[in-house]
């Protein structure tokens, strides 16, 4: 029997977070930040996150 490939709920639960913050704290008609240092820590957090959730379900399980 072959283990079933998960997702790593943990990065899922920040890279939603992050993403709803991320969306409230960028103003897209003018393309600015509110907090611009903290918003671009939340930025390089995201892609960190998503690259983690696919590099996990990439990774092919051992038999």
């Amino acid at each position: 029997m072959e283990k079933k490939k998960g997702v790593n709920w943990f990065f899922v639960f920040i890279a939603f977070t992050l993403g709803l913050t991320l969306k409230k704290h960028i103003d897209f008609k003018n393309l600015t930040l509110k907090e611009p240092f903290l918003d671009t820590l939340y930025i390089i957090v995201f892609i960190i996150s998503i690259y983690f959730i696919v590099i996990d379900y990439k990774k092919t399980p051992e038999k």
